[in-house]
């Protein structure tokens, strides 16, 4: 009498489950995915005058945007509150993405902390911080 011997995997149905439960509904993980935090892309660019810094927000209002300068720091958060609703004859899809997000930058020497600008236009937030005039002439010190 022969006997066969074969590999036990304790996970392998539970791993079966999963993979056919994710093939009969793909859409689960995009889901997941609308409801988690969200990290904006971020472009910063020098200019001769001014820092800028603009935010890709899609779906972000004005009013859920928070821009502040705290310890050296730029702060920009807020948060998507983002709903689709399309009504047909015969059918009716709501589509909603919802995320918090908070990005932090170091700025700079030689800024003007006090007098930063930020605006947002078609989903962009743009947040200028001036730079500190230099003083070329040189400045006398009278000795007491």
């Amino acid at each position: 009498m022969s006997m066969l011997l074969s590999k036990w995997e304790p996970f392998k149905e539970l791993k079966e489950m999963e993979e056919r439960f994710n093939h009969m509904f793909p859409k689960v993980s995009e889901l997941e995915s609308s409801l988690v935090d969200f990290s904006p892309a971020v472009n910063t660019r020098e200019g001769d005058y001014a820092y800028h810094v603009e935010v890709d927000l899609p779906g972000v209002k004005k009013k859920d945007i928070k821009v502040e300068v705290k310890d050296n720091r730029l702060l920009i958060s807020g948060e998507r509150k983002e709903k689709k609703e399309t009504k047909k004859d015969n059918y009716q899809r709501i589509e909603s993405s919802y995320g918090k997000f908070e990005r932090s930058f170091s700025l700079p020497d030689g800024v003007d902390g006090e007098n930063v600008k930020a605006s947002c236009d078609d989903g962009v937030l743009e947040v200028t911080i001036p730079k500190l005039e230099k003083t070329k002439a040189g400045k006398q010190i009278k000795v007491d």
